[in-house]
């Protein structure tokens, strides 16, 4: 879910519009993710996250003459865009180097484990009241998060801890949007985080470089260019849809990295991934759910209410 939205009153049109713009951000990013797979075979993970930004900032700009021109782009809270702009890249790298590592569903089983750790984030940073029913779904969650990651049958790989501290760090970024948004309009936040992860990931490219070729080029772009279109459906359904509605369809990513997986790389997700996906999906749908009753019952009593 994308905290740094605001769902506008919704029809039952603009609901089922939001839904499709949903689906279709969810299924490019998974287009942007098996580039990046298919790209960390050649080129160093820092290389691929500095053209996943400086790319994504095409439709970025393009976003911002959209929404408001470049007055939308002032700001009074440089630091916390470069707090989360680092936590935001931290969390791309470690997630690009789970996809070399790690067949494409498993990682992104994984990644799914993100709304988990912001509703424990959020009580000391955020300073929310989680009740016991949000306090279950979390345990069930990290249940799912240990089947998937399957700690006592193989030691846990580089892979499998780079792709659980990305869904950690994600979830650090995201309670930093959360607060955030309560004054910044989401197309800044997204403008100042494509634009700091250029910035860090240029410096870091001298300790990590692969000259690419024509072909090699073009997968580069495409990577960014997905996923600055991605984000961009992203907000527009967050827009359209109320975020309980839209958020679920999160879930699709699974099926399309599975697909992916599948077609390009041959991979088969092993039953322990499946078992443990749906643990984790469950949890999170619950959590999401919670958190609705939780806020319109705080809405209705003028509080906080779990």
């Amino acid at each position: 879910m994308n905290p740094s939205t605001t769902a506008l009153p919704s029809s039952a049109s603009m609901v089922g519009r939001g839904i499709l713009h949903m689906v279709a951000a969810v299924f490019v990013f998974s287009v942007s993710n098996a580039l990046v797979k298919w790209a960390a075979a050649t080129y160093p993970v820092g290389e691929i996250t500095f053209f996943r930004n400086l790319a994504a900032l095409v439709p970025t700009m393009a976003f911002v003459a959209a929404h408001g021109g470049l007055g939308r782009l002032r700001t009074r809270h440089p630091l916390a865009h470069l707090l989360r702009g680092g936590l935001g890249v931290v969390s791309m790298l470690l997630i690009f180097y789970s996809f070399k590592r790690l067949p494409i569903a498993d990682a992104t089983a994984i990644s799914f484990a993100a709304p988990i750790f912001m509703t424990v984030l959020s009580v000391p940073l955020l300073k929310e009241k989680v009740g016991i029913y949000r306090w279950s779904a979390v345990v069930v969650g990290f249940i799912g998060v240990l089947v998937i990651t399957r700690p006592g049958h193989d030691v846990l790989n580089l892979g499998t801890a780079a792709a659980v501290a990305s869904a950690a760090t994600y979830a650090l970024a995201m309670i930093g949007v959360r607060r955030m948004s309560r004054t910044e309009h989401p197309v800044t936040i997204i403008f100042y985080f494509a634009v700091i992860g250029t910035a860090t990931m240029a410096l870091l490219l001298p300790f990590g470089w692969v000259t690419p070729d024509a072909w090699g080029a073009a997968i580069l772009v495409a990577v960014g260019l997905a996923g600055g279109i991605g984000q961009y459906f992203l907000t527009l359904a967050f827009r359209l849809a109320p975020a309980a509605v839209a958020a679920p369809f999160n879930y699709a990513g699974i099926v399309f990295a599975g697909a992916f997986g599948y077609v390009i790389w041959d991979e088969v997700p092993g039953v322990h991934v499946l078992v443990g996906g749906a643990i984790v999906i469950a949890s999170g749908l619950f959590i999401i759910y919670r958190e609705t009753v939780r806020r319109r019952a705080a809405e209705a009593a003028g509080g906080d209410s779990e």
